[in-house]
């Protein structure tokens, strides 16, 4: 096996538990890929986060979407860093899943940056004490439950 790949060793629903070889176990939140066939043609099409150690090399991560067509054996790529989101101008009114993929059929999210998931939150002095309201469009919405901008928000 190369250095960054490992193999499925069990399918438990959204949970897949994944071995790899001697001194290469990828850390806790660590983004595995593995080529789904039930998903789509494309490789490393199913993205999976490294939740927990189980030993004997033997990681336990959690699939971001169906597992179905899964079985042992299969390779896993360590891709080294967590679940990295687009972030800036580009991604303002797209829909995109918890990969960062877009699934409003725009097109490609072409954002400059992308920044992982699991990172410190700001300092208070970089946050703004002024609250704004976010204005979705839909007038019910903005009117009987209006959404303070900068926050995170699910319509």
């Amino acid at each position: 096996m190369s250095e960054h790949l490992g193999s499925v060793s069990q399918v438990l629903g959204p949970v897949v538990d994944v071995l790899f070889p001697d001194g290469v176990l990828p850390e806790i939140n660590t983004a595995l890929r593995v080529t789904n066939p039930a998903i789509s043609e494309k490789d490393w099409n199913l993205t999976l986060e490294v939740a927990q150690h189980l030993g004997q090399n033997i990681v336990r991560a959690i699939a971001m979407d169906s597992t179905d067509g899964l079985v042992r054996g299969m390779k896993v790529q360590n891709t080294n860093n967590p679940i990295m989101m687009p972030v800036g101008e580009a991604t303002l009114g797209r829909i995109m899943n918890v990969v960062g993929e877009p699934v409003d059929e725009r097109g490609p999210v072409n954002a400059e940056h992308r920044l992982p998931i699991h990172r410190r939150p700001p300092k208070l002095e970089e946050q703004s004490s002024t609250v704004e309201t976010f204005e979705t469009g839909i007038k019910v919405v903005d009117l009987l439950a209006p959404y303070a901008r900068g926050g995170k928000i699910g319509l």
